[in-house]
């Protein structure tokens, strides 16, 4: 039977596109550029922008790139949503407590405690949308009704930019669902078991059930409403059910507060900023020790590391660091010294291209990304052996030399041997550009060059006459090499092999490259891997 449970008083608060605020509150990214958040071929968010040159939800990705040609694609990243919506709900519960959140972009909360606290429920909501623009989000929408479900329709039907808060007056929920279309049902949590009947039913998830309402002429939330509950029960089950009540406006589901996380983060503000990174470094030893013992405290240890760092002209640096074994204190402030030596291009620095903190720093927010069981990292009886003295040793000299002063190798993918040869700090996870597991044609066989030049020296290689050798098109030798010149000293040919042509980008004229390999020994029994390439020649590797 349907519940008698009368629907709670709501309110929900929703942020249009929160995947592209997340995106553009997380990264350098400007709001006001054309950018869409893909998630298995189709568009699930896009920016005001690209919204303007016909971009819309549910397209697929070649379609909304010929709506914008400028269009910038990112792929859909749910942790980041929640991540960067985290401190939102945080901010929320300050002001009224007891908030559900639904999915990033979107939080309930029962409207009859902020209402009387504030003096009434539109003047509540007033006041926290009051509190979010401070905070830079200026587009959020309110809904206030009989239940999650109808305030979250009012709030994205009938709220707009210049009026963001739309009340539903108590009682009116049906009459304001009637003509919404029923396709809005797909998103809604039904929170009903699915048995093994419904599993073997066409109409065992909304998006089948709707879509066979729309194929049956019930194009409405009304027209669903009407039809007899009895009718309802035998064709579609519980589920449908569930989804009758909600398209009559009587969802009996209460808003479920969430029991707010622990708070393992820690952060220090500076007024005034501080310019220098050793000061900034020096102030956070204590904010380190106590983010430390908290995790400490829980059994747990940090071994991803987020590190955020703001401005003073608001500019922002965030970082994800890795740690060999778990970070102690030590490690966090030389993580956040670290990050600041990279931003301000200091050596110890990372070498890789970042947005820059061009002011002093007015915050640093430290946090854990992920944590393991303090169990799994305590120290044997007699100890961890070898391995443990090589961490220990490496960290010592990565603490005084920078986050780049200790390296371990690792292979990439490629076709060229410098590019796949990428050198990792201690302690990270190999990134790697290129993956090795791809076909790479072109690319040199086994073995390989135990000496490979990140800047390969130019030689000269030259025929039995003294004439420059060349490769044409066809990939013919202009004559048989005789002998190179290497670092100034000439070196004679006696065995050689190739060319192996390796051709890249052929399509692209800018970034095209046409080459060929070349092995040879030299008159000491010495083998070298030559690049000829537009008629010069360089040495990208040697055999010892």
């Amino acid at each position: 039977m349907t519940s008698t449970q009368a629907p709670t008083r709501s309110l929900v608060l929703w942020f249009p596109d929160w995947p592209i605020t997340a995106l553009t509150r997380g990264t350098a990214l400007d709001e006001s550029r054309t950018i869409a958040v893909i998630d298995k071929g189709a568009v699930v968010a896009c920016s005001a922008a690209a919204r303007a040159s016909g971009v819309r939800r549910g397209q697929r990705r070649r379609d909304a790139q010929a709506r914008a040609p400028g269009l910038k694609v990112v792929a859909a990243d749910v942790s980041r949503d929640q991540r960067v919506f985290s401190p939102v709900v945080s901010r929320i519960e300050a002001l009224a407590p007891g908030v559900q959140l639904v999915r990033p972009g979107l939080c309930a909360l029962r409207a009859r405690g902020p209402a009387r606290y504030y003096g009434g429920e539109i003047e509540a909501a007033r006041a926290l949308l009051a509190s979010l623009r401070e905070i830079g989000l200026t587009d959020v929408r309110a809904g206030i009704a009989d239940g999650p479900f109808t305030a979250e329709q009012a709030a994205k039907a009938g709220a707009s930019p210049g009026d963001p808060v739309f009340t539903v007056p108590a009682g009116g929920a049906a009459g304001f669902l009637a003509p919404l279309s029923v396709a809005v049902l797909d998103a809604a949590s039904l929170g009903v078991p699915q048995t093994s009947t419904q599993t073997k039913s066409p109409a065992n998830s909304s998006a089948d059930l709707v879509g066979l309402l729309a194929r049956l002429g019930v194009q409405t939330l009304g027209a669903f409403a009407a039809m007899p509950e009895e009718r309802v029960r035998e064709r579609f089950g519980g589920r449908g059910i569930r989804l009758h009540s909600l398209a009559g406006g009587l969802d009996s589901r209460p808003v479920q507060p969430r029991t707010p996380p622990p708070e393992l983060h820690r952060e220090v503000a500076f007024e005034p900023p501080l310019e220098i990174a050793d000061q900034v470094a020096f102030a956070m030893r204590v904010a380190a020790e106590e983010f430390i013992d908290g995790l400490g405290a829980r059994d747990l240890v940090c071994t991803e590391l987020r590190v955020q760092l703001v401005g003073d002209r608001g500019e922002q640096s965030e970082r994800v660091w890795l740690h060999p074994a778990s970070f102690d204190a030590a490690a966090v402030v030389d993580r956040v010294r670290w990050q600041l030596g990279e931003d301000s291009g200091e050596p110890g620095g990372g070498g890789r291209e970042k947005a820059p903190l061009k002011s002093g720093v007015t915050l640093v927010r430290i946090s854990p990304e992920a944590v393991d069981a303090a169990s799994h990292h305590r120290p044997a009886i007699f100890g961890s052996g070898p391995e443990e003295r090589v961490h220990h040793a490496l960290s010592r000299v990565q603490a005084m030399l920078g986050h780049r002063g200790v390296l371990t190798p690792a292979i990439g993918g490629g076709r060229w041997l410098a590019e796949r040869q990428v050198l990792v700090p201690w302690g990270d996870r190999a990134v790697l550009a290129k993956e090795r597991a791809r076909p790479w044609p072109g690319s040199l066989p086994d073995p390989l060059p135990s000496v490979v030049y990140s800047e390969p020296p130019p030689v000269e290689v030259l025929s039995l006459g003294g004439y420059a050798v060349d490769v044409d098109e066809r990939g013919a030798v202009s004559a048989v090499p005789a002998q190179f010149t290497e670092d100034g000293r000439t070196r004679a040919i006696e065995e050689w092999a190739g060319p192996w042509p390796v051709i890249e980008r052929g399509w692209d004229a800018a970034r095209s490259r046409r080459a060929h390999r070349f092995q040879v020994v030299d008159a000491e029994g010495q083998a070298w891997l030559l690049v000829c390439e537009a008629g010069s020649w360089l040495v990208e590797g040697r055999y010892d």
